[in-house]
Protein backbone atom coordinates (compact mmCIF):
# COMPACT_ATOMS: atom_id res chain seq x y z
CA UNK A 1 0.00 0.00 0.00
CA UNK A 2 0.63 3.73 -0.83
CA UNK A 3 -0.13 6.09 2.04
CA UNK A 4 0.39 10.04 1.74
CA UNK A 5 0.15 12.70 4.56
CA UNK A 6 0.03 16.28 3.70
CA UNK A 7 -0.49 19.73 4.81
CA UNK A 8 -2.43 22.31 2.81
CA UNK A 9 -2.95 26.06 3.61
CA UNK A 10 -5.71 28.00 2.80
CA UNK A 11 -5.95 31.64 1.51
CA UNK A 12 -6.26 33.75 5.14
CA UNK A 13 -10.39 33.37 6.26
CA UNK A 14 -11.19 31.07 3.36
CA UNK A 15 -10.25 27.31 5.42
CA UNK A 16 -13.82 26.24 5.24
CA UNK A 17 -14.39 27.19 1.32
CA UNK A 18 -11.62 24.98 0.64
CA UNK A 19 -12.69 21.79 3.32
CA UNK A 20 -16.17 22.34 1.31
CA UNK A 21 -14.45 21.87 -2.36
CA UNK A 22 -12.12 19.20 -1.20
CA UNK A 23 -15.32 17.09 0.63
CA UNK A 24 -17.30 17.58 -2.35
CA UNK A 25 -18.10 15.48 -5.40
CA UNK A 26 -16.34 12.10 -4.30
CA UNK A 27 -16.75 9.71 -7.27
CA UNK A 28 -14.96 6.45 -7.64
CA UNK A 29 -10.95 6.23 -7.22
CA UNK A 30 -9.74 3.04 -8.10
CA UNK A 31 -7.29 2.09 -5.89
CA UNK A 32 -7.92 4.60 -3.64
CA UNK A 33 -9.20 3.33 0.56
CA UNK A 34 -9.03 5.94 2.42
CA UNK A 35 -9.01 9.44 1.56
CA UNK A 36 -9.51 11.82 5.19
CA UNK A 37 -10.04 15.78 5.23
CA UNK A 38 -9.40 17.31 8.77
CA UNK A 39 -8.79 20.91 9.89
CA UNK A 40 -5.32 21.66 11.63
CA UNK A 41 -6.40 22.52 15.21
CA UNK A 42 -3.19 24.35 15.25
CA UNK A 43 -3.17 26.10 12.31
CA UNK A 44 -7.00 28.66 11.63
CA UNK A 45 -5.73 27.90 7.83
CA UNK A 46 -4.10 24.73 7.90
CA UNK A 47 -5.46 21.38 6.49
CA UNK A 48 -4.45 17.93 7.20
CA UNK A 49 -5.51 15.25 4.16
CA UNK A 50 -4.81 11.39 4.49
CA UNK A 51 -4.71 9.07 1.98
CA UNK A 52 -4.16 5.05 1.46
CA UNK A 53 -3.89 3.87 -2.03
CA UNK A 54 -3.40 0.28 -3.23
CA UNK A 55 -0.36 1.33 -4.73
CA UNK A 56 1.44 4.73 -5.78
CA UNK A 57 0.75 4.61 -9.69
CA UNK A 58 -3.18 4.05 -8.80
CA UNK A 59 -2.48 7.67 -7.48
CA UNK A 60 -0.70 9.12 -9.62
CA UNK A 61 -3.35 8.34 -12.53
CA UNK A 62 -6.62 9.60 -10.31
CA UNK A 63 -4.84 12.82 -10.66
CA UNK A 64 -5.97 12.48 -14.12
CA UNK A 65 -9.68 11.79 -13.28
CA UNK A 66 -11.78 14.46 -14.55
CA UNK A 67 -13.42 14.96 -11.13
CA UNK A 68 -10.21 15.10 -9.67
CA UNK A 69 -9.01 17.96 -12.16
CA UNK A 70 -12.04 19.72 -11.52
CA UNK A 71 -11.64 19.42 -7.88
CA UNK A 72 -8.03 20.93 -8.13
CA UNK A 73 -9.25 23.93 -10.52
CA UNK A 74 -11.92 25.12 -8.16
CA UNK A 75 -9.12 24.82 -5.16
CA UNK A 76 -6.59 26.30 -6.32
CA UNK A 77 -7.16 30.00 -6.23
CA UNK A 78 -7.97 29.62 -2.59
CA UNK A 79 -4.61 27.32 -1.75
CA UNK A 80 -1.62 29.47 -0.59
CA UNK A 81 0.71 27.17 0.15
CA UNK A 82 1.81 23.60 1.68
CA UNK A 83 3.36 22.03 4.13
CA UNK A 84 4.48 18.95 5.16
CA UNK A 85 4.34 16.17 3.16
CA UNK A 86 5.09 12.72 4.20
CA UNK A 87 4.92 9.09 1.85
CA UNK A 88 4.01 5.99 4.27
CA UNK A 89 4.04 1.96 3.63
CA UNK A 90 0.40 1.43 5.59
CA UNK A 91 0.38 -2.05 7.13
CA UNK A 92 -3.51 -2.20 7.95
CA UNK A 93 -5.88 -0.83 10.93
CA UNK A 94 -9.37 -0.17 11.14
CA UNK A 95 -10.95 1.00 8.14
CA UNK A 96 -8.53 -0.54 5.84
Amino acid sequence: MYGLIGKMLAAPGRREDLLAILLDDHDTMPGCLSYIVARDPASEDGIWITEVWTDTEKHQASLQLPHVQATIAKARPIIVGFGERFETEPLGGIGL
